[in-house]
């Protein structure tokens, strides 16, 4: 197993070198940014707006990670809760077995958070009739606002291990104020991901009815937060290792 991992590690490293690639990865994102690609895929039967990559690359964290509990700001048809929530019910049953004991879903710690500014009926209900939906908590509200990061610090103080996932308004001031808000909660080792930071490497006209683009974006949120945050670092081995993410200099692991 050792030799296997050191194949795998050789060969994500030798990405970060593969000029051919690197630029395949970058067409192919530019390609299916158009065709709303993403937004073909669900998982246990919610849509889940993300490409196939990095819910690899999540589900790899969390497995690694262990979370207690999993904070993500945007909701949408609550695909990426469904995902993470499923994920905490694997380590439950798998630490269980291990253990040779029994696990009540319901009497889990384990939970997914998750903020969004308008969570819309028909999906607020989708996801409440969910199986997984005893593991997950929504706040309506701007991620931002004062009194829901309260909220969420009071609820996070109940917890060891954090990991962030920041998915929301994804204009350069909203995303740097969700990383002031949100990423100090993470836990040592393990990450505040910060998704949609792809759209600093698209086409200028590619988002003419958002508000964000080139020089106004997830990323270059990352890039002002991480000038004054050295406990954060870039874990480019992800990206290396996927090629195809819309999470560029979005894995950010906190080393200190």
């Amino acid at each position: 197993m050792n030799e296997f991992r050191q194949e795998v590690s050789a060969r994500i490293a030798s990405n970060a070198c593969d000029i051919k690639m690197i630029y395949a990865g970058q067409q192919f994102m530019h390609a299916t940014t158009v065709t709303k690609y993403s937004y073909n895929f669900s998982f246990l039967g919610r849509p889940i707006i993300q490409y196939p990559q990095d819910m690899v690359a999540m589900q790899e964290l969390i497995w690694e990670i262990k979370p207690d509990l999993i904070i993500e700001t945007g909701i949408a048809h609550g695909g990426s809760l469904i995902m993470s929530a499923s994920m905490l019910a694997l380590l439950d049953m798998t630490e269980a077995i291990e253990n040779g004991t029994t696990i009540n879903p319901k009497e889990s710690n384990r939970k997914v958070l998750a903020i969004d500014i308008d969570i819309r009926a028909h999906n607020r209900t989708a996801i409440e009739a969910h199986p997984m939906a005893s593991r997950i908590q929504m706040i309506q509200g701007s991620s931002i606002a004062p009194e829901v990061i309260e909220q969420v610090k009071q609820i996070a103080g109940n917890y060891k291990t954090i990991l962030i996932c920041l998915d929301s308004n994804h204009t350069h001031e909203h995303v740097l104020a969700e990383l002031q808000a949100y990423a100090p909660l993470t836990s040592f080792g393990s990450y505040c991901v910060v998704f949609d930071t792809v759209v600093e490497d698209m086409p200028a006209d590619m988002f003419p009815d958002r508000p964000w683009g080139p020089g106004n974006n997830p990323k270059t949120a990352v890039w002002e937060y991480l000038k004054t945050h050295p406990e954060f670092e870039i874990d480019k081995s992800i990206q290396h290792k996927l090629l195809i993410t819309v999470a560029p200099d979005g894995y950010l692991k906190r080393i200190r």
